[in-house]
């Protein structure tokens, strides 16, 4: 069967699934591999319960004259070609985003503020890599006006796969740090990976990026690219300035055009490093013409509910939770903002930042120094990884661990900042604090 051949099947069919658990009328069935699992086992599950066809990629479970299986090579690489069609086919303006830190927030913020005037289809949660940006570009129809992809990578070459797939018009690097260092090497290797969203569109006619010219890295490598330059100096290179108007805790922020009037925001952000998100968003509506009274009304409508930066205020205490992911670079920036907010009482649980590989030890001992200089009134160090470091607070081997502390030992007036690896499940904490 050609890619053709399977896209005038899912036209007729336009609703994918890839678990045979969740299997809507119509629907077509990818039978994606694991380490795990193998979906050809459960394509005949799959069709019982609704889908119309199953792409499958073994000969030997398909019953014979069975036309509702789909045969190919290979099922993942079929899907992905799939979308790449369909994605030519629609020729929908799309805006590719990746980074280090803050992708997932830049993505919404961007929906959210391109929403005020068009039809935008933008990545479901954090579902960016070889799988989720397929099942993201099927998700287009006519009926959008322009989509945001957005693109993870913790190994070299996973961005050029994924800009292979999306063919990206626009793009933004929010920023390279050190995080995935097991799979990139190093921070270099992070760095040449991210910057593969520059290399697409550098060779793609009438591409543009959206570039954050505070920081070097990005700045270094953004060479014969069309930009859109923001940045919180204002200085006559910027297409977009802003400035930070405090952040206690909640971050407020000013920006403007080259030439126009400065325009405030309240958010309902934590985090002053947010700053750089938040203008992002405003130069891609800027750049599609949104009007500035509607930027700001997006952006200060904009309420996290993912477990990034998230302030929560519970009958005990206040907290600032922070625990879907960890690097050096989000760390740092979280304990930076968490020492600047107004607080008497403050306690810090952190978790282990994971997939540092030989930079870890280092990484959580840069930590742990910087929790020295800062003083909380309490530190909880959740992980081996920080248990290996050299300092006097209280460790804890796992998070049940903590969770038996919190019963014996329950704070209440504190001010908690509480962020690690997702792993390390920390996100568990907050009904208990």
């Amino acid at each position: 069967m050609t890619i053709q051949q399977l896209y005038d099947i899912y036209l007729h069919h336009p609703v994918i699934t890839t678990d045979s658990r969740h299997c809507p009328a119509g629907s077509l069935f990818f039978a994606l591999k694991g380490d795990r699992f193998d979906g050809n086992r459960y394509a005949a599950t799959a069709l019982e319960q609704g889908c119309a066809y199953a792409v499958v990629d073994d000969a030997g479970i398909v019953p014979a004259g069975d036309e509702r299986y789909l045969r190919c090579d290979d099922v993942l690489a079929t899907m992905q070609q799939l979308a790449r069609h369909h994605r030519r086919q629609l020729a929908t303006p799309i805006i590719g985003i990746t980074g280090t830190n803050g992708k997932t927030t830049t993505k919404e913020l961007v929906a959210a503020v391109l929403a005020r005037k068009y039809r935008t289809l933008y990545t479901e949660g954090n579902l960016n890599n070889h799988i989720g940006v397929p099942r993201t570009l099927l998700r287009l129809s006519k009926e959008h006006d322009m989509a945001v992809v957005e693109m993870g990578a913790n190994h070299p070459g996973e961005i050029h796969t994924l800009v292979d797939i999306a063919e990206p018009d626009y793009g933004i690097i929010t920023n390279v740090g050190l995080a995935h260092i097991e799979g990139f090497g190093s921070l270099e290797g992070v760095i040449r990976t991210k910057g593969e969203l520059y290399d697409f569109l550098r060779n793609r006619p009438g591409s543009k990026i959206f570039l954050h010219q505070d920081n070097p890295r990005l700045t270094a490598i953004a060479a014969g690219i069309d930009a859109v330059r923001y940045g919180t100096d204002d200085n006559s290179h910027l297409d977009i300035a802003g400035r930070n108007d405090g952040c206690n805790p909640y971050l407020s922020f000013s920006w403007r055009t080259a030439e126009g009037p400065w325009h405030h925001v309240d958010t309902q952000l934590i985090g002053d490093y947010n700053i750089a998100n938040l203008l992002a968003a405003v130069a891609v509506g800027c750049e599609f013409g949104i009007p500035a009274d509607d930027i700001c009304a997006a952006l200060e409508a904009y309420k996290p509910t993912n477990n990034r930066s998230q302030l929560l205020r519970t009958a005990d205490n206040t907290l600032i939770v922070d625990t879907y992911n960890a690097n050096l670079t989000s760390m740092t920036a979280a304990l930076d903002n968490f020492h600047r907010l107004t607080g008497d009482h403050k306690w810090v649980i952190l978790g282990d930042m994971k997939e540092l590989g030989d930079a870890s030890a280092e990484a959580h001992q840069q930590i742990v120094d910087r929790l020295g200089a800062m003083a909380p009134e309490q530190v909880w160090l959740v992980g081996s990884e920080f248990a290996k470091t050299h300092h006097s607070f209280r460790t804890f081997d796992n998070v049940d661990d903590v969770k038996a502390a919190l019963q014996q030992q329950p704070p209440k007036g504190k001010l908690i900042l509480v962020k690690g690896s997702n792993s390390m499940r920390l996100f568990e904490l907050p009904p208990m604090l």
